[in-house]
């Protein structure tokens, strides 16, 4: 398998082998953006136990957050596919877009006018200093794979994504799909 540079857009699909990592265990992640300045994305598979109504009570509606990452867990972050709909979104890559208005974003989930399908709340994101990516994927932490979802990434079931994307790996990787999350348990 030929290694893949990452890019804005890309997934970095966490290696079996850094189990025991709290934050990155088993993670699938959206790069948003890299740069040679850095890198910054959001854990698409780590549901939290709570909803976006239990952050700001005036939301209608059953909106999952996830943990985006371990970096600014006191921020709340959105992607979605909705640009027409939310002003000031920056495209990703693919017809996935990060931000926007958020004001615009509450004012269309009362209105019922999006739903959990289009868009997708984290606490926190994950950051990487410039060339700290680029030591981590050297030090085999993360596979990088193209986002072939596209849009329909935001749809992708959490609980079976990252074992999805090891089976799609193929190889030794398809081995690693049915392992338990703590091989010790084996």
């Amino acid at each position: 398998m030929i290694a893949l540079k990452p890019t804005k857009g890309h997934l970095l699909v966490a290696e079996p082998s850094i189990i025991g990592d709290v934050s990155f265990n088993r993670s699938v992640v959206l790069l948003a953006d890299h740069s040679d300045n850095g890198s910054v994305g959001f854990i698409l598979n780590k549901i939290l136990d709570f909803n976006l109504k239990d952050l700001i009570p005036e939301v209608e509606g059953d909106f999952k957050v996830y943990n985006g990452g371990p970096v600014e867990q006191d921020n709340l972050y959105f992607i979605h596919k909705i640009p027409d709909l939310i002003p000031d979104s920056i495209e990703i890559a693919h017809g996935i877009y990060w931000g926007g208005n958020f004001e615009v974003v509450m004012e269309l989930i009362s209105k019922k006018l999006i739903d959990d399908t289009q868009i997708k709340f984290f606490l926190g994101y994950s950051g990487w200093d410039a060339n700290q990516l680029d030591e981590e994927l050297n030090s085999h932490s993360w596979v990088v794979t193209v986002n072939e979802d596209n849009r329909d990434l935001l749809e992708k079931p959490y609980n079976s994504f990252w074992k999805d994307k090891m089976l799609e790996l193929g190889g030794e990787y398809m081995l690693w799909s049915n392992s338990p999350e703590n091989p010790t348990y084996n």
